[in-house]
């Protein structure tokens, strides 16, 4: 299991340094088309995973509270689009007066990065705690799920910056480091919910928070934007369904 434990904390990142790394092979931009099937369909595993391997259980670890077991993790899924949403306004406002289109992406991008470690490590938590192989396989298929997200968000963070003048290497680099977030999240959160054990539930909904607001508030709304939403509205329910499958046949 600790392997399992290692590799679930350390995919996210390195679909975001593959993702940086297409700097050093392609000249023109990244594919937008593909770039919105990709995200669309992690939106769409990322959603159930939310839901199958956050929120139920949460509810699960809450169910000692009888009928107000909906309480903590209603109070965590706030907190987790909290997180998100005001960080990221004020980022955006500061970084818009002060004209930093790429920086502000990299910001963007590194701050969603760290409850996607964090939803990561909170159900690793969860299945350690279970000592549960279904909820570790659902561990290990989220971070694969979030692992393709970032391998066009790393793209997205180098391919401008070389194409701005810079070089391929610090292109590369700021992609990469872009990443490191997220086994760090993760590695937070799994250290945090093992030591407080009767916070697991706000931990894990507080997870499904922040990845319900970055799929709602940030992933599809750029894909609608790009007027490409009928074709990955298909991707998105694909990996819905891949991740309930999943979910449903393991548990």
């Amino acid at each position: 299991m600790n392997k399992d434990i290692l590799i679930g904390i350390f995919i996210p990142f390195f679909g975001t340094a593959l993702g940086s790394g297409l700097v050093l092979f392609m000249k023109r931009e990244f594919n937008f088309f593909i770039k919105d099937f990709l995200t669309a369909l992690a939106g769409g595993i990322m959603t159930a995973a939310s839901v199958w391997s956050l929120i139920i259980p949460a509810v699960e670890d809450s169910a000692h509270l009888g009928r107000l077991a909906f309480l903590p993790v209603c109070v965590g899924i706030v907190l987790g689009v909290v997180f998100m949403a005001v960080p990221g306004v004020l980022a955006d406002r500061f970084f818009k007066l002060n004209a930093k289109g790429s920086f502000s992406m990299i910001l963007a991008v590194t701050i969603h990065n760290i409850p996607e470690g964090m939803a990561v490590g909170s159900v690793l938590a969860s299945a350690i705690e279970h000592e549960s192989k279904a909820l570790m396989a659902s561990a290990l298929v989220l971070s694969l799920g979030i692992a393709v997200q970032n391998i066009p968000e790393g793209a997205v963070i180098s391919m401008p910056l070389y194409a701005g003048g810079g070089s391929k290497s610090k292109a590369l680099a700021v992609g990469v480091l872009s990443g490191i977030v997220e086994p760090l999240g993760a590695v937070t959160a799994l250290i945090a919910a093992k030591a407080v054990g009767a916070m697991l539930p706000y931990f894990l909904s507080f997870a499904a928070g922040a990845m319900l607001f970055v799929v709602s508030g940030q992933m599809l709304s750029e894909i609608k934007y790009r007027g490409r939403f009928p074709l990955t509205g298909v991707a998105f329910t694909l990996g819905f369904m891949i991740m309930m499958s999943l979910d449903v046949a393991l548990g």
